[in-house]
C-alpha cells in the first residue's frame, strides 16, 4: 500500500511539473506590456552620441568612439528631409488607391475597411498600442479604418525574413481577430533592430538587409499593399553593450535611409512601379524619425531623457509610448500619403511633415568608413519569443485568453490546486 501511494504522489508531482512547463511556454505578452508600462525609470546616464539625422543635413557622420564616416545625415538623398518630388508623386498616385475594401479586397465604399497593420518588436508593440489608444473614437480618424498591432515581442527583424514564420503566422491571428483580412491590408508601419551592437556600417547594413526580406514579405502576403513607413529605433541609454544599445541604436537609422534610397534610385529588388518591370516589394517612405539625441533638444525641440525609457534602459516607459504614440498620430494625420486615407471624411494635411534642421553639423572631410573591432562581450541573447497583447481593438474580436499572461497564472494556481486536492484525496482513502 505505501509503495503504491508513493506511485500515485510520484504520477500527481510529475504531472503537476509537466502542467507547469507547459503553460509557462504558452505566448504570452502581458509581462512584457507590463514591464514597458510599470517598471521603474532607467538609470542610465545621458551622453552626447550624434545629431538625429534630420539635423545632420549634409554632414558627416562621426561615431561616438572618433570614427568619421563618409555617411551623411537627412532622411532622403542630399541631406534632405523632404522625399524627391519624383517619389512624392508616385507615393501620393498610390495612397490615391487606398480605399475601403470588402474581406475579398475589392472596393466597398459604403462597409470595406482599409487596414494598416504595424510590424516589428516589443518597442514597436506598445508604441503602436498607444497610437490604437488616441485613435479609437477619435473624430479625426477614419472611422473605417482598422488598426492590427502585428508587432509581436522578441521578433527582431533576422526573425521575419522566413515568410513562413511564427511573427508571420501570429499577424495573420491578429487580422482574423480584428475581423479584417489580407486583402484589406493597404499599408504598413515596420519599426525594427537587431539585438546587440555591433561595427558600423556592417551591422547598419545587416538590418537593411533583413528589412529587404521583410518588405518582400509583406508584398507576397498582402496583394493590396501600397505604402510602407518605416522607422528606425528611438533612443537607448545604454552604450556599446547590452540589448540595443547606442550607437547602433542612432544607426538604424542608416539602414531604413539605404533601403528607401536603394529604392529611390531604381534598384530592381525594390521595384513597386509595373512600367519599370516586376513588381517585387510595395512604396518604401520614412513614417516618422523617432531618435532623439537623450537632453539635446532635438530641432522640433523634442527631448528624450531617461523617465521615456523603463528600467532595462532600452524599451519605452509609458511617458515613452505617449511621446511616440503622438509622434506616429501627428504623422499620419499630417502626412501627404497618409492624411487622405487615415483621417476622417474630407480631412487633408494639416501641414506638410516636413523636419527642417536648425543645428547644421560643420562638414567634415569624408574619409573611408572603418569597422570597429568587435565587441569581446559574451553574446546577448534576445528577448525570448511572445506573443503581446492586443489591448483594446479598434474593431474585431478581443485578442485571445491564451496571449494574457493573468490567465496562464491562473491556470498554473489551478492546477497545482487539482494536484494537492488528488493528493488529499489518496491520504483520506489511504487512512480508511
Amino acid at each position: 500500500m505505501g509503495l503504491r501511494f508513493g506511485r500515485r504522489v510520484l504520477g500527481v508531482i510529475i504531472f503537476m511539473a509537466v502542467a507547469g512547463v507547459l503553460l509557462a511556454h504558452f505566448p504570452s505578452d502581458a509581462p512584457a506590456v507590463a514591464y514597458a508600462q510599470t517598471a521603474g525609470a532607467c538609470p542610465g546616464q545621458h551622453r552626447d552620441v550624434s545629431l538625429p539625422l534630420t539635423d545632420l543635413g549634409p554632414a558627416n557622420y562621426r561615431r561616438m568612439d572618433g570614427q568619421t564616416t563618409e555617411f551623411t545625415g537627412g532622411l532622403y538623398p542630399d541631406g534632405s528631409n523632404v522625399r524627391p518630388p519624383v517619389h512624392e508623386a508616385a507615393g501620393q498616385a498610390l495612397a490615391a488607391h487606398i480605399v475601403p475594401r470588402g474581406p475579398d479586397g475589392t472596393e466597398d465604399s459604403a462597409n470595406g475597411r482599409i487596414v494598416l497593420i504595424s510590424l516589428g518588436m516589443s518597442n514597436t508593440q506598445s508604441e503602436f498600442q498607444n497610437l490604437m489608444d488616441r485613435t479609437h473614437r477619435n473624430p479625426e480618424v477614419n472611422p473605417q479604418l482598422v488598426l492590427v498591432n502585428g508587432a509581436l515581442g522578441g521578433q527582431t527583424a533576422d526573425r521575419w525574413i522566413d515568410s513562413n514564420a511564427r511573427a508571420w503566422q501570429e499577424a495573420e491571428l491578429r487580422l482574423t481577430q480584428q475581423g479584417v483580412t489580407p486583402l484589406q491590408v493597404q499599408a504598413a508601419w515596420v519599426k525594427q533592430t537587431l539585438a546587440r551592437g555591433g561595427p558600423f556600417p556592417a551591422k547598419a547594413l545587416e538590418l537593411q538587409a533583413d528589412l529587404l526580406a521583410i518588405v518582400h514579405n509583406l508584398h507576397d502576403r498582402y496583394p493590396n499593399l501600397k505604402i510602407v513607413f518605416l522607422s528606425s529605433r528611438t533612443r537607448s541609454y545604454l552604450y556599446d553593450r547590452g540589448l540595443s544599445p547606442e550607437p547602433a541604436a542612432f544607426e538604424t537609422g542608416f539602414s531604413v535611409k539605404w533601403l528607401i534610397q536603394a529604392q529611390i534610385e531604381g534598384d530592381p529588388a525594390l521595384n513597386f512601379d509595373p512600367g519599370s518591370g516586376p513588381v517585387v516589394a510595395p512604396f518604401l517612405t520614412w513614417g516618422p524619425y523617432l531618435w532623439i539625441d537623450g537632453e539635446n533638444p532635438r530641432s522640433d525641440g523634442m527631448t528624450w531623457t531617461a523617465q521615456d525609457l523603463a528600467e532595462d534602459c532600452t524599451h519605452p516607459s509609458s511617458e515613452g509610448n505617449d511621446k511616440v504614440g503622438e509622434m506616429l498620430l501627428a504623422f499620419f494625420l499630417n502626412d501627404t500619403l497618409a492624411a487622405g486615407w487615415f483621417g476622417a471624411a474630407g480631412s487633408g494635411p494639416l501641414e506638410a511633415a516636413v523636419i527642417t534642421p536648425t543645428h547644421p553639423a560643420a562638414e567634415v572631410a569624408p574619409a573611408p568608413p572603418t569597422v570597429a573591432p568587435p565587441s569581446t562581450e559574451p553574446a546577448e541573447l534576445a528577448p525570448s519569443p511572445s506573443v503581446e497583447a492586443l489591448g483594446p481593438p479598434v474593431s474585431g474580436a478581443a485578442s485571445s485568453a491564451w496571449t494574457d499572461g493573468r490567465v496562464q497564472i491562473a491556470l498554473l494556481v489551478g492546477v497545482v490546486i487539482l494536484g494537492l486536492s488528488v493528493l488529499l484525496v489518496v491520504a483520506r482513502r489511504r487512512s480508511n
